[in-house]
């Protein structure tokens, strides 16, 4: 049974890995139409992570070592309010403080976890790690990691997930970063941030990843733009809206992207920024937007964006200034694409955004232009805008959600309300430049009038 779990996990992470690297091929060689991912099934079945969580540890942590220069990497874990790496190191299931030890040789990256001994067999036979230290109820784990340093006379910086802005990066806690420091007295290492190593490694995601991810925002395109044939305008609500793309997580297994109360975010009035949706009839005339996500794995989310425009009686098309809005919109995604590329600075990317948005006449907005996505919607990676992560450079294998903006005043506010236009994307990163993880949305959804 375990051989044909495996062989199903294996079959298809390779049949939406042929598909997105057919689909990157097809946009390399200039093809304007937009290719269907093939969705794999299924998206619920046997996770892959176990498998690819030891790939990201062969291959990616050596490299994320070696550039950081930092060979030791130390993760304490608990029980209940773990660290936020927890699952990424094998020691999400903590029934105790446990601590885990990534050191760099020669040959690659050994790891180890010193591990109270009632998880200790399960540790074993799962083959997590390259060797298990077993630790008595009597032990503590953080003290016998700190022996075993001593006793291998290992010197210099061992990197804590401490000292961190970033939360992903800032998992220890207080008071084990005091049991630790004690525990270290009278060595040669010193605590350092593990941070820089953790960017590195988190921002980039394996091509089985990629695929995944590819899957999963196929699906959340997809599944917008069937929540919009439901629109009845002056019947339908945003929250009906909202509570169709809720039923159809349901039947499919998947879970929210972020907050489940603000997933989908769904808009027809003026700009709400990250909401709930609300009772509010939709109306013709409105312009609709649809932020959604979904976590497939309880690893990989998306977060993608969808707009429609309901057409008035007499209305064939969106009306000039919505297509003004909309047009420009596009093309500001579209010259964030053409920028996002290896070497580049995420603020580069927003800056070629704003000289569209300026020139169509849009109101600045407060959103960064895009942000990493993966792990959870707003990752860990370069920001697309002006925050401090911004100044760092992009480079293959990084996937980000990113917007194309143009807003407005809302018509009747009086200058007070805005209504922006974010269609929002997803992409990879790779040697070649951006290649989009799903069809864009090219033309404006229109939604017919009422027909009395």
């Amino acid at each position: 049974m375990k051989k044909n779990n495996k062989f199903q996990k294996s079959s298809w992470i390779f049949a939406a890995f042929i598909c997105y690297t057919s689909f990157a091929a097809e946009q390399n060689a200039g093809n304007s139409t937009m290719p269907q991912i093939v969705l794999p099934t299924p998206l619920t079945g046997p996770s892959p992570w176990p498998d690819i969580l030891k790939q990201r540890i062969s291959t990616l942590l050596p490299k994320a070592m070696d550039n950081t220069g930092l060979a030791h990497w130390l993760i304490v874990c608990r029980e209940n309010d773990n660290d936020p790496l927890a699952k990424h190191v094998g020691c999400e299931n903590a029934g105790g403080t446990a601590v885990v030890l990534f050191s760099r040789t020669s040959k690659g990256v050994t790891s180890r976890i010193f591990s109270p001994v009632s998880e200790a067999t399960a540790l074993k036979e799962l083959k997590r790690f390259d060797e298990v230290i077993e630790i008595s109820k009597q032990q503590d784990a953080i003290h016998a990691a700190a022996s075993w340093l001593k006793e291998q006379n290992i010197r210099g910086p061992l990197a804590v997930n401490s000292f961190s802005q970033n939360p992903q990066a800032d998992g220890l806690s207080h008071s084990q970063y005091l049991a630790l420091s004690s525990a270290l007295q009278d060595t040669e290492l010193s605590l350092v941030a593990a941070e820089p190593l953790i960017y590195y490694w988190l921002a980039r995601k394996l091509p089985a990843e990629v695929a995944i991810m590819a899957a999963a925002a196929q699906l959340t395109s997809d599944w917008q733009y069937e929540a919009y044939q439901q629109v009845i305008p002056g019947v339908t609500t945003d929250l009906d809206i909202a509570n169709y793309l809720k039923q159809k997580m349901a039947e499919a297994g998947v879970q929210d992207a972020w907050a489940s109360d603000q997933n989908p975010a769904v808009n027809s009035g003026p700009d709400r920024g990250h909401s709930h949706a609300t009772p509010r009839v939709i109306q013709p005339g409105d312009v609709i937007q649809i932020d959604f996500g979904i976590r497939v794995f309880d690893h990989w989310v998306t977060d993608i964006q969808r707009f429609a425009y309901v057409l008035k009686p007499g209305e064939n098309k969106a009306p000039a200034a919505i297509q003004h809005a909309w047009d420009n919109a596009l093309a500001g995604s579209r010259a964030a694409f053409a920028a996002m590329k290896p070497g580049v600075t995420g603020n580069s990317v927003h800056q070629a955004q704003l000289e569209v948005m300026a020139k169509a006449g849009s109101l600045p907005v407060m959103w960064s232009t895009g942000h990493p996505v993966g792990y959870v919607a707003h990752d860990t990676g370069p920001n697309l805008g002006v925050r401090i992560a911004s100044e760092r450079q992009l480079d293959a294998g990084m996937t980000f959600s990113y917007d194309g903006f143009y807003s407005w005043y809302y018509p009747g506010s009086a200058q007070q309300q805005t209504k922006t236009i974010s269609v929002e994307e997803m992409v990879v990163i790779t040697d070649a430049g951006a290649q989009f993880l799903t069809a864009p949305q090219q033309d404006l959804i229109l939604i017919a009038a009422p027909t009395n």
